[in-house]
C-alpha cells in the first residue's frame, strides 16, 4: 500500500476513512501527529491572481475550534437553520452543536447497526429541503454484519433528537471489500439526492471484468441521483432526466461514473456548479469541476485513467479529465475534498474552493472553472489539520474542518 511517508512512518492505530491505497486493507491512522510533521507540496503559496496583494489577502484567516468529537467525519446542517450544526462521528452517533455549545445528548445513535473503522462507518448525512416541516433526514453508513453500503431516511422526533425507528432503507448496495465506500450525501440545487458510492475498492478496481468505475450496470464507482419520494415497487423514485434511463443493462440511479471513491464532493451554493475530490490509488489525487447540470452523465476516467495519467489501456467514452491533480511524489495520499466558499464573512476564500490532503494535513484555496483552476495555494496563517478527514458547511454558508483525530473548526476572518 501507499499512503504518502509521512503516514506511513507513523502506522499506529486506526486506518484512514478515504485514503488512496492500492490494497484491500485500509492504511493506519497516523495519531499524534505534530501539525508540521509533513512536506510542503511542491509550489506552496505561489499565487497566480496577483502576486503579494492576493497572498496578503489569503493571510486574513483563522480556525475557530467549534467542538471535539470521537472521530467526526461529516458536518451538516438543515436548511435555513441558523443556530445548528450536526456533526457525524464515524462510529455511528450525529451530535449537535447549538449557540455553539456541542450538546450531551446525540441526536441519533446507531452504533449497533454499524461497523466502524479504517474507511467505515457512519459517513454521510443530508438534511431534506423540507426538513423544517417533514423531520426528514438521510445517512449513508456501512451495514454491521454485512458491510453493504447502505442509505437511509429517518425522521426527526424532536428539535434535537431523531427517531431511530423511523429508518427506512433507500439503497443497501452489495461491497465485498472494507474500503472505497464512498459516504457523501448531498441535496443538489435541483432538490434531489446525490450519492457518492465508491467502486467496490481493492486494487485496480479489480471486480468485474473491466472494473464497476466503467459498468453502468452497477452502482458502485458513481454519484447517484434519486427522488428519496417511494415509488411503485422502489422506494425512491427515479428522476425521469437521469442521463441513463431507458439504457438497456445501466442503472437508472446513475448520475456520472468513473470514480474510484468519491470521498467528498459538494455544489457550490451560489451557481450549483459540482466539485468532487476523487481519491487516487498510487500516483494522482484528483478533484473534478462541471457547472450546473454538466454533470450528467459525464464519465471521469477510472479505471482506465488516475488522475491524468493511464492507468489501464482501456476506453473510457467521453473522459472528463480532472481540473486538478496532485501527486503521491509530492506527499499526498488520499484529498479531502470542501466547499466554493460563499460566507461573506470570510472574504479571503470567498469564490475560492478549499481543500486538503488526509496524510499532508495541509490546507489549500483554489478558483475552479470548466476545464482548468487557478491561484492554487496553501491558506496562510492556518495551522494544518492533521489526519483531516472532512469539510463541512452549514445553512449560513460558513465553511468548517474536520480531523479524525476530534477538533471541528470553523473557518473565520482575522
Amino acid at each position: 500500500m501507499r499512503c504518502g511517508a509521512a503516514l506511513l512512518a507513523t502506522m499506529l492505530v486506526a486506518a484512514v476513512v478515504a485514503c488512496g491505497s492500492d490494497s484491500e486493507d485500509a492504511p493506519a491512522r497516523a495519531t499524534g501527529q505534530p501539525a508540521t510533521a509533513a512536506p510542503a507540496p511542491t509550489g506552496e503559496g505561489h499565487d497566480r491572481e496577483g502576486g503579494a496583494s492576493a497572498t496578503a489577502a489569503a493571510r486574513g484567516v483563522r480556525l475557530v475550534e467549534v467542538g471535539r468529537f470521537a472521530e467526526p467525519v461529516a458536518l451538516a446542517a438543515p436548511p435555513g437553520d441558523r443556530r445548528r450544526v450536526f456533526v457525524v462521528e464515524q462510529a455511528g452517533r450525529i451530535r449537535v452543536v447549538r449557540d455553539g455549545r456541542v450538546l450531551d445528548r446525540p441526536f441519533l445513535d446507531i452504533r449497533d447497526d454499524v461497523v466502524a473503522g479504517g474507511e467505515q462507518g457512519l459517513l454521510g448525512l443530508a438534511f431534506a429541503p423540507d426538513y423544517a416541516t417533514s423531520g426528514r433526514f438521510y445517512v449513508y453508513y456501512t451495514a454491521a454484519g454485512s458491510g453493504t453500503n447502505t442509505v437511509a431516511e429517518l425522521r426527526a422526533a424532536g428539535p434535537e433528537r431523531a427517531d431511530p425507528s423511523s429508518r427506512r432503507i433507500l439503497i443497501a448496495q452489495r461491497d465485498d471489500e472494507s474500503n472505497h465506500n464512498g459516504g457523501q450525501l448531498a441535496f443538489g440545487p435541483d432538490g434531489l439526492l446525490y450519492i457518492g458510492m465508491g467502486d467496490g475498492g481493492g486494487a485496480d478496481d479489480r471486480h468485474g471484468a473491466r472494473g464497476n468505475g466503467q459498468d453502468l450496470g452497477t452502482l458502485l464507482g458513481k454519484i447517484l441521483r434519486i427522488d428519496p419520494t417511494p415509488s411503485d415497487s422502489r422506494p425512491y423514485t427515479i428522476p425521469p432526466d437521469n442521463p441513463f434511463v431507458g439504457r438497456p443493462g445501466a442503472r437508472p440511479e446513475i448520475y456520472a461514473y468513473g470514480l474510484r471513491n468519491p470521498w467528498r464532493f459538494s455544489f457550490d451554493r451560489s451557481t450549483g456548479a459540482i466539485a468532487i475530490a476523487d481519491v487516487g490509488q498510487n500516483a494522482v489525487e484528483e478533484i473534478d469541476y462541471l457547472p450546473r447540470g454538466r454533470a450528467r452523465g459525464a464519465n471521469f476516467g477510472w479505471r482506465p485513467w488516475e488522475g491524468d495519467r493511464r492507468n489501464f489501456d482501456e476506453p473510457a467514452p467521453g473522459h472528463v479529465r480532472p481540473v486538478l491533480t496532485k501527486t503521491h511524489d509530492d506527499g499526498w495520499c488520499s484529498i479531502t475534498g470542501g466547499y466554493v466558499v460563499r460566507d461573506r464573512g470570510v472574504p479571503a476564500l470567498r469564490g475560492r474552493y478549499v481543500y486538503g490532503d488526509f496524510c499532508l494535513g495541509q490546507l489549500r484555496s483554489v478558483r475552479l472553472s470548466p476545464g482548468r483552476a487557478r491561484g492554487d495555494r496553501a491558506i496562510r496563517g492556518v495551522p494544518r489539520v492533521p489526519n483531516l478527514s472532512s469539510f463541512g458547511e452549514d445553512a449560513r454558508g460558513r465553511v468548517y474542518v474536520l480531523s479524525l483525530d476530534g477538533p471541528v473548526h470553523r473557518f473565520a476572518a482575522r
